[in-house]
């Protein structure tokens, strides 16, 4: 059987991510020529907020989470670790400033889509440690973040379309 970890770090990067992912978008919003951007991105923020506030509640609820039958804690904190340094919210730079100074619109949308997949990556995982009461919260949360990529990609190719 696996050993035992405290869910504090898990939970409390995600709600991190989301606030990260807040202060991107709104700054980006700001700074935003293009209305439609300009709103798309305000609605991103909001996303990002409420998920925030979703693990903000979940953080108090949860104490132990289970490393993935078979896995080695160690080689697997190693894992979620790297995917967090690899983040594109985490790996360095100002994501919020690359955003806001991006060349255009659509080189914004392709840097929010890669802060979408990114994060999409760290909840998958992030889903398989929570206890069976809380994954259902994670993948909610999770299948809205598949949407936001979604909904990043077709803003794109509209962009792409109209330029």
């Amino acid at each position: 059987m696996a050993s035992f970890f405290s869910a504090s770090d898990i939970v409390g990067t995600a709600i991190e991510i989301e606030r990260r992912g807040r202060n991107v978008y709104s700054k980006a919003a700001a700074a935003a020529t293009n209305p439609d951007v300009k709103s798309f991105l305000q609605f991103f923020a909001g996303e990002e907020a409420r998920h925030q506030a979703i693990f903000e509640a979940m953080a108090g609820r949860i104490a132990k989470i289970e490393v993935p039958a078979g896995s080695n804690e160690e080689e697997y904190m190693e894992y979620v670790q790297a995917l967090l340094d690899s983040h594109a919210l985490f790996c360095g730079g100002a994501p919020e400033k690359d955003l806001a100074d991006a060349a255009d619109a659509i080189a914004a949308i392709e840097l929010a889509s890669r802060f979408e997949k990114d994060t999409i990556l760290y909840f998958r995982e992030m889903m398989d440690l929570m206890p069976v009461a809380e994954s259902g919260i994670v993948k909610q949360v999770l299948d809205e973040e598949r949407g936001h990529l979604r909904q990043l990609r077709g803003m794109l190719a509209t962009l792409r379309r109209n330029a």
